[in-house]
Formats: C-alpha cells, sequence, structure tokens
C-alpha cells in the first residue's frame, strides 16, 4: 500500500477530474478499506479541498464544481523530496502506483514556480538511476543536489570540500558528469582534475558545492553509463561482509530476481548456492526475501540473526 501522502495525492488527482466516484470503485482504485478512504477525504476537507459526499447505496465522492482548489504549498526542500519519491514509485513498475505516480509527477510539477520547477527539472534530467531502493533525502541537502545538478547541466568546473569514508577532508576540484541514485545513496560521478582520474563521490560527505565559472567539453566516460560507473567502484571495494546461502529455488529463478547484485552456482534442479558481497547486512536480507523461497545461512552468522530480527519486526506488523 503506498504511503498516507503518496495516497492522498493520487486520491485528489483522481477527484480532480471532477466526476463523481462510486465509494467501492474509489477504494478499490486506491488499494485501501471504505473506512481509510473516508479518512483519506476527511484529510483533503482539512486541507481545503471542497469534497463533496453522495451518502447511501450508490454513495460516493467528487469535488465541488467550480471550486478554486488551494495552492500546493510546499517548501523548496519539501518539493525535491516529493518529486523524486515520486519520480522513484513512477520507475519501480509496482502495479496501480508507477502509472499513478507518473500522473500526479507531471502534476505536481507544473503547479510549481518557474524558478523551482527548472531546479526539479535539471535533477530530473542529471539524475541516473542504478538499482533498487528510493533514493534517501535524509542527510543530503537538497539544496546541493540541485547546485551540483545545474553544474552537471552546464558543464561548469565545480569546487567542493569532501569527507572521505574514514574522516579525511579534502578540497577537490572537479568536472561534474552526472548524479547516480543507489541503494538509498547519492553519488555525483565526476572528473577530478587534482587526481587525474574519474572519481564517484557521495552527496551525502560533500558540502559548500560552488560552481568556477570555468565551462569544460565533457570527456568519454570509461563506463557504459554513470550509473553502471558508480556500481563497478561500489562492487570492487572492499565490503565488511561476505554471504553465503543456500537457496530452495532454482538457479535461473533466483538470478533472474537477484542475479545482478550477487554470484548464483546452481548445485541441482531445484536448489543454488548465492554469493554477495556487502557493507550492510541489511541488502541481503532484503535480497532473499526478494527471492520468495527458504534458503540457510552459511555465513555470516550475524546474517542469521539479522535475518531473525526482520521476521519478528514483520510478524508484529
Amino acid at each position: 500500500m503506498a504511503n498516507t501522502s503518496t495516497r492522498t495525492l493520487r486520491l485528489l488527482s483522481l477527484l480532480q477530474n471532477h466526476r463523481f466516484w462510486p465509494g467501492t470503485e474509489l477504494a478499490e482504485r486506491l488499494g485501501v478499506s471504505i473506512r481509510t478512504l473516508r479518512r483519506d477525504i476527511d484529510r483533503l476537507r482539512e486541507l481545503g479541498y471542497p469534497v463533496q459526499a453522495q451518502r447511501g447505496v450508490e454513495g460516493g465522492y467528487q469535488l465541488a464544481a467550480g471550486a478554486a482548489l488551494p495552492p500546493l504549498v510546499i517548501d523548496d526542500d519539501e518539493a525535491v523530496a516529493l518529486v523524486m519519491g515520486l519520480r522513484t514509485a513512477a520507475q519501480g513498475g509496482a502495479e496501480g502506483i508507477a502509472e499513478a505516480s507518473v500522473r500526479v509527477l507531471a502534476k505536481v510539477v507544473q503547479v510549481m514556480p518557474a524558478r523551482l520547477r527548472r531546479r526539479i527539472e535539471t535533477l530530473q534530467a542529471m539524475t541516473e538511476p542504478a538499482g533498487w531502493g528510493g533514493p534517501a533525502t535524509t542527510g543530503v541537502d537538497p539544496g546541493v543536489l540541485t547546485a551540483v545538478a545545474l553544474a552537471c547541466r552546464d558543464s561548469e568546473q565545480l569546487r567542493f570540500s569532501y569527507t572521505a569514508a574514514f574522516g579525511e577532508r579534502s578540497d577537490r576540484h572537479v568536472e561534474p558528469y552526472r548524479l547516480v541514485c543507489h541503494w538509498q545513496r547519492w553519488y555525483l560521478v565526476a572528473y577530478d582534475l587534482t587526481r587525474h582520474d574519474w572519481r564517484s563521490f557521495r552527496v551525502d560527505r560533500l558540502t559548500e558545492p560552488r560552481g568556477t565559472g570555468s565551462r569544460f567539453r565533457p570527456r568519454d566516460l570509461p563506463a557504459a553509463d554513470a550509473a553502471e560507473f558508480v556500481r563497478a567502484g561500489l562492487e570492487n571495494r572492499p565490503r565488511p561482509y561476505r554471504v553465503e546461502v543456500l537457496v530452495d529455488a532454482p538457479a535461473a529463478t533466483v538470478r533472474e530476481r537477484i542475479g545482478r547484485w550477487s554470484t548464483v552456482e546452481e548445485i541441482d534442479a531445484g536448489h543454488c548456492r548465492v554469493r554477495m558481497t556487502s557493507d550492510s547486512l541489511d541488502w541481503p536480507t532484503m535480497a532473499l526475501g526478494v527471492v520468495g523461497a527458504g534458503f540457510h545461512v552459511l555465513h555470516p552468522p550475524e546474517l542469521l540473526d539479522r535475518v531473525h530480527d526482520w521476521g519478528a519486526r514483520f510478524s508484529r506488523a
């Protein structure tokens, strides 16, 4: 089920057709109960949207004809978070959500002020998705994101301060290429003018980006695209966890679902061995859940504890 904010936006999108919606049909379209639908309708009314209700067996809802709807009032940071969240949902392919997210995304961007709309469109154009998981805005300054995106678009050299994984700070001078969102992280792919090589930078470790005014001709990236460059860099770096699991499913099935992020070795027609590396045990836990089959953890023992913890939390939900 979509979260409350996304669902409310979708409800508003449907009602803005200014047609009458039977309550049962509207609830079905949103994937919620009639009771939840009533709460969502009340939430829209609290926000100032004049939703009319018709009671009875043929009851339903519609927006008052000719009503002037209040504007969507959000600040710049919220706008960036909202649009990127909808963009992720639109790319996710979840049944009933992707199509609605595309419609809502188009409407939300259209009613934004021109200044903010240009920032959002630049951020969208300069960002490449690299894998599952929506990009997290927590810890990332939306102003930094849009400033970097503008530098990518304008092929303008960029200077910023950067904190490496072990706390070492340095000043960087780069030719920015693209932003990449991958597994709840933002990365900037750029050519480092000091080290004379291509690099990817975690955006949450990047501060005070400032354009130099110097333009450049983009170099040829040594990868198929920026997303592939980031993935290759992450795969080649040392990682603390090496996971090995026996899965009760055919190797072909497992490869189709998570083969892009793991090595799958066939044992027999119904079983396979899966190996992966990760700097967090949450990713292997989620990946194994996506497989949709039983499995036996061989290594590391901490993964078994993490799976049990997830299972307990899911059971309480």
